[in-house]
Parts: C-alpha cells; structure tokens; sequence
C-alpha cells in the first residue's frame, strides 16, 4: 500500500551497503503479476515475507499476503519440505512469514505469530513510515548499524529545521521558494533530478510524499483554499533525463523549477582511459544548471557561425530556477536527510497553504468504488446495469476478451 515507495526507495539508494548474500524484493501492486515476476527464482525454503499492514485489512496488502502464503506452501510441498498436513503448513507460515501491523488479532488470524510481529504508532501515515518499523526489511538487509546510521540522518534535519532561524533555515527556504513559484509564478510542476543512479526512484517517492500530501482544495478547517496548492512532481536520473524532457525545461513554454542532487563520491569508481567517468558524469550536473541559469543569447549563437535563419531556435533564455544539493557522499545518513528535507519541505508548504498534509481522502473514493464495480466484471448483471455507460462499455469490453 502507502507504505511501499519508501523502503523500495531507500533499497535501491542504498544497496552498495546490502549485507552479503542477504536481497531485497517488494510487492505492492494488486497485479497479479507483480507477485509472479518477484517470486521467480525464489528458494522457498530461504525466504522470508515481511508483509506491512497497518491495520492488517488493507485488500491490496492482504491479497498478496495470502497470495504469497499460497505460493510458499506450494513450493515447499513440491520440493519436499513440508507435506501437506495442516500442521506442517501452519508451522511453515510460522516461520517464514513476519508482521508489521498494529493489529496483532488480524495477524494471528493469518497465521503469523504475534510473537513476530512489529508495532508502530497508528498515527503513522505511509508516505512518512520508512523510518518506523516499516522499514524492517531495511534493517535486515542492510543490518541494524546502518539503519541507526540511516535515522540518525533524520534527527539532523528535524534539529536543524526546529533550531535554526526561518532567515538561514534552508528547509523553510526550499519551502517557501515552492510557494513563491506555485502561487505567484503558477507553475504546476517540479522536477527533482538526481545525477546518482541508485536514486532512480527517488522522484517517484516524492511524487507520493508531495502529491499525497498536499494535493488538495480544503483547508484542514474545511474551509475551500483560495490558491493554488500542490504540484506535479517528477523527474528521472541524469544522464538519462537530458535525453528526454530537459528540452522543455530549457526552451518550453512554461517555468519547471528543477532539483539536481548529486555526491561528490560514487562506491563504483571507474576510468576511461584517463579519464574519471564520475567526473565526466558530474561535468553534465554542473553545466546544466548553469546553462539553465545563464542560458545563451543570440550573440552568442551568431558568434558559433549559425545561419540567421536558425538562430532563434538556439537561444536559451536562461533564468530558469534550479536548487543543487550537493552531498559528500550517498551514505544511510544522507539519505536519511534527503528525505527528512523533503518531509519537512512538504510541511511548510502545507502549513503555508493551510492544509492538513497527513490526511489523503482523494484516494478513498476509487477504492470504495472499486468495491462495488468488481462484481459487476464478472457476471453480475445487476450491479453492471447499475453503473454509468462508460463504465458498462469498458466492462462489456472486458467480458468479451477474457479468456478464463
């Protein structure tokens, strides 16, 4: 559920630090085909599944639990490990199987020792859950010194916010800027570009932290906001990213404040020929946000021999806004305050705008919704009758091409 894109994240930034021989796979999406791809090539018998559950109802959560809990005894019946007595079955789930949940009766129920269970407080929403017990698979890939190293970073920038003054706190600052351009400039989105490749999915876990956060039209009052709120975050690594939308973010149409995020230091340091790749790979990191600060004018182009007909073309107005964030190294302690930075970014933006940034009803009404349609995708014709006539032709559709 909510719970996901954080731990996926901080795997992925992290895992030069994985303890050997000791990996990590996640399973969030309903998609049957999500759990079929992450349990390929397992070992059943060397497999653990921690499943991450508030409140251990969640039908996403659940469904993949039990899905998993299929898969397990299936494989450890084939290879011999387990016959089919309930018994055998019962202890097999026992001890492959972990909790996270505040709601250690649903876990029993499943099967889980409660023993094995691990709380957190029920006020903790998902997007801000890696640094509780849901981020268990964290400490056991990575081992309990490092995530202490990892939470350490977030103490940082929690003391820093609450101590320093708003004038030179940077937290309040990056906040503030957001809202500046949000509200007085009208952009709608923010690109977040990290030129380290183990933060591939650290945009995406901003899109959720931000978006889910702040991405409403009621105050916490209940009183109807009078400006905008929220953007559209979203980004990719560099390198890659330049190839693809850093042209509308030099030359569009509309202003796209940027975040570069890079580390003086790579765990995989690498030569071509004389020349440092990491060097080269940070050369790309500084000129582009010069290139988006100072741009290029049409003297400058005319200069270069380009014909005059072409010239407008490559002219770059520059004074496009960017933040570079420069770290000495991608550490557990630096990510640990990469993302207390963007928690407490999302919170001023909130508070500024008046919103209550821990709450995310927008994601209720599909689900509730979803509820009531599945059964019409089958063959209940009266709970399909009972549905818009978009939604009638969509499942209509469906229902000729399935192939059961």
């Amino acid at each position: 559920g909510g719970s996901d894109l954080g731990p996926v994240m901080v795997y992925e930034a992290l895992k030069p630090y994985a303890d050997a021989g000791i990996s990590a796979r996640y399973i969030s999406n309903i998609d049957p085909n999500d759990l079929a791809e992450k349990t390929k090539g397992l070992d059943p018998e060397t497999t653990l599944f921690i499943i991450v559950s508030k409140t251990f109802t969640t039908l996403e959560t659940l469904t993949n639990a039990r899905g998993a809990r299929t898969w397990l005894l299936e494989e450890l019946k084939a290879s011999g490990a387990i016959d089919g007595s309930e018994e055998k079955k019962a202890e097999a789930i026992r001890k492959h199987f972990v909790a996270v949940s505040t709601n250690l009766e649903k876990v029993a129920e499943f099967g889980i020792d409660p023993e094995n269970a691990f709380g957190f407080w029920n006020w903790v929403g998902g997007r801000y859950s890696v640094d509780s017990a849901v981020g268990t698979s964290l400490a056991v890939v990575f081992g309990p010194a490092r995530f202490e190293e990892f939470l350490h970073g977030f103490h940082e920038i929690d003391e820093y916010f609450a101590n320093t003054p708003f004038e030179q706190n940077a937290v309040v600052l990056m906040g503030m800027l957001n809202v500046w351009y949000r509200n007085f400039f009208k952009v709608a989105s923010h690109a977040v570009l990290p030129y380290d490749q183990y933060l591939h999915r650290f945009p995406a876990y901003l899109q959720q932290l931000t978006m889910e956060s702040n991405g409403k039209s009621v105050r916490w009052d209940g009183t109807p906001v009078t400006s905008e709120t929220g953007e559209i975050f979203w980004g990719e690594p560099g390198t890659n990213g330049q190839h693809a939308f850093y042209q509308l973010i030099h030359q569009g149409t509309q202003l796209i404040p940027a975040d570069f995020i890079a580390f003086v230091n790579t765990p995989n340091p690498l030569k071509d020929g004389d020349q440092d790749v990491h060097e080269l790979f940070l050369g790309n990191y500084f000129a582009q946000t010069k290139a988006l600060a100072f741009g290029k004018t049409a003297d400058e182009v005319r200069a270069e021999g380009t014909p005059e007909e072409i010239v407008p073309a490559r002219v770059f107005t520059g004074n496009r806004p960017t933040t570079s964030i420069l770290g000495v190294a991608l550490t557990p302690f630096a990510v640990g305050e990469l993302i207390a930075l963007y928690e407490h970014i999302t919170f001023v933006e909130g508070t500024v705008w008046g919103l209550d940034s821990y709450d995310q009803w927008g994601v209720e009404l599909g689900k509730q919704l979803a509820k009531e349609i599945t059964p019409a995708i089958s063959q209940d014709d009266e709970a399909l009758a009972a549905q818009d006539a978009s939604t009638q032709s969509l499942i209509r559709f469906y229902r000729q091409h399935r192939e059961f």
